[in-house]
């Protein structure tokens, strides 16, 4: 595809570098020269252009009026959704534009937007937001994303010495599920992802990626040897919109508390959060964390912006206690860092934003796709269409191919773990676990 991207900042940079590696024709916009030029000296095999992206000479020079698809992430929503538009009018086929405004993804406004010119919007913020709060939900896990309306579920388990499947290989583990609702679809191991066969032995500190129905959650947790605690406090650190959106989804059954350091952006917040308390102070002056009720805390959330207070914060918040830690960590170089430290969950924006722009880029028909913290590969939600490959047998009897693992199905209503005799339908949704260089070896079957 011919792919067009305003915004070299942290998502925009990263959707270039990862669509490049899937040989598709990249072209980046932006308007620091500094930012390009930096680009320009690295090794990426990509266009660049310095300039306002909702000037028409701009993007007339990356060829918009040819491409596939045209992403505006800067930071700024005005001019990525006037760029958008402007895309739309030059000829480009589909535009994506991220955005900061829930009004704007009310389905009712949604109309209006496309009928403008913009395809579709994401407001990656908001996303993080609902991770958090999925997390919160189901603890025990240190990831959660949701297939079909919550049908199929993605969890993430990290195994700890205590840990009553320790050294067992998964034939083994099996026999002790008294269910069919879960699979094992990965395994992470230190830099290694593993798509998991029987005689797979699992070792302390591995991270386990599950698909699981509604009705096997329960024993998965037992499984696993985790508990399902209750959170009742909850300490947000950094008043940022992905603790506002959080907070407003869970402050009406949980207390929850946001630290901030502006004082100005505490006024503000008190009044947009009418059922939260608002500390204005220092996150990082641990006397402040333990008057805040640190100690008594059931799940500490650092979102500040800054990667490295949060995982500095995080580590702390657990040397005192605290069940569940969520760290938001934008350098990905971070990110297993913070993890062999015992932070619970990553939120990682650029993954976030990447896993709902990637499906624009498919060939066959991708209704979601979970791009996974500290590991290259993804689990996708693919369609079957009517008289593919996937259809023609059951699964045991195609040849898929190396990196790919099917975890279960929505047909309908219902949903279920994929088996070896399990036979695809036309209009299934598939939820599979694939490495890179299998994915779009896969979309060939659907």
């Amino acid at each position: 595809m011919q792919i067009v991207i305003s915004g070299a900042g942290e998502i925009g940079l990263y959707l270039a570098k990862m669509l490049v590696k899937e040989k598709h024709d990249v072209s980046l916009i932006d308007i620091n020269d500094t930012i390009i030029k930096e680009v320009d000296v690295s090794s990426y095999d990509l266009m660049t252009v310095c300039g306002d992206c909702t000037n028409f000479s701009v993007l007339k020079s990356v060829q918009t009026h040819t491409s596939d698809l045209y992403i505006a992430v800067t930071n700024s929503q005005d001019t990525n959704i006037l760029s958008c538009i402007f895309a739309k009018k030059l000829g480009a086929k589909k535009t994506i534009a991220r955005v900061n405004n829930m009004e704007y993804l009310n389905p009712i406004n949604k109309l209006s937007f496309i009928n403008l010119g913009i395809d579709k919007m994401i407001y990656p913020e908001l996303l993080a937001a609902k991770e958090v709060v999925g997390v919160i939900k189901q603890t025990g896990t240190t990831e959660i994303f949701e297939f079909s309306g919550g049908k199929l579920t993605l969890f993430v388990i990290k195994l700890d010495k205590n840990s009553p499947i320790l050294n067992l290989n998964l034939m083994e583990t099996s026999q002790l599920v008294h269910n069919k609702h879960f699979r094992a679809v990965a395994i992470k191991r230190l830099d290694e992802t593993i798509i998991p066969k029987g005689k797979d032995i699992l070792k302390e500190d591995d991270s386990v990626y599950i698909i699981s129905t509604p009705d096997g959650v329960k024993e998965l947790l037992k499984i696993f040897g985790k508990e399902r605690h209750d959170i009742n406090n909850v300490i947000f650190l950094g008043g940022s919109r992905i603790s506002i959106k959080a907070s407003k989804y869970i402050s009406q059954q949980l207390k929850v508390k946001i630290i901030e350091s502006d004082p100005d952006k505490c006024l503000k917040l008190v009044e947009m959060l009418p059922n939260t308390m608002i500390i204005n102070g220092n996150g990082r002056n641990t006397d402040l964390l333990l008057e805040a009720g640190l100690e008594k805390c059931d799940a500490f959330v650092a979102v500040t912006g800054d990667s490295e207070t949060n995982l500095i914060t995080c580590i702390l918040a657990k040397r005192y206690g605290v069940k569940q830690t969520f760290a938001e960590i934008e350098n990905l170089d971070y990110i297993d860092i913070a993890s062999k430290m015992g932070i619970d969950t990553i939120i990682n924006k650029k993954l976030i934003a990447a896993s709902n722009i990637y499906t624009q880029t498919m060939k066959a028909e991708v209704t979601s796709i979970k791009c996974l913290t500290g590991t290259d590969a993804e689990v996708l939600e693919f369609v079957a269409s009517k008289n593919a490959i996937i259809t023609q047998n059951r699964l045991k009897d195609i040849n898929f191919p190396e990196g790919v693992i099917i975890g279960g199905i929505v047909r309908g209503k219902k949903s279920f773990i994929a088996m070896g005799d399990t036979q695809i339908k036309a209009n299934d949704r598939v939820v599979l676990f694939a490495l890179p260089e299998a994915i779009h070896k896969i979309e060939y079957y659907f």
